[in-house]
């Protein structure tokens, strides 16, 4: 699942590098949880939880049913 999950951040990444952030994938734990890492601008923007649960998570959770959070470290 980390692979897909992966290729998947590859296509998410350019709609926050636009806005001068990034994410980085750290883990994906056998219970389904993504572990990012929110960076740039994203990494200390008041919105970067809408992000990341709005944006990240639910793109995420539509191409890999597996994935039951994205959680921020």
């Amino acid at each position: 699942m980390f692979e897909q999950v992966k290729n998947s951040l590859e296509k998410i990444r350019p709609a926050l590098q636009a806005d001068g952030g990034d994410v980085e994938l750290v883990e994906v734990t056998d219970d389904g949880v993504v572990k990012v890492r929110l960076t740039g601008a994203c990494g200390h923007c008041p919105m970067s939880t809408m992000t990341l649960k709005m944006g990240i998570e639910k793109a995420l959770k539509a191409v890999i049913p597996e994935v039951k959070e994205v959680v921020s470290v």
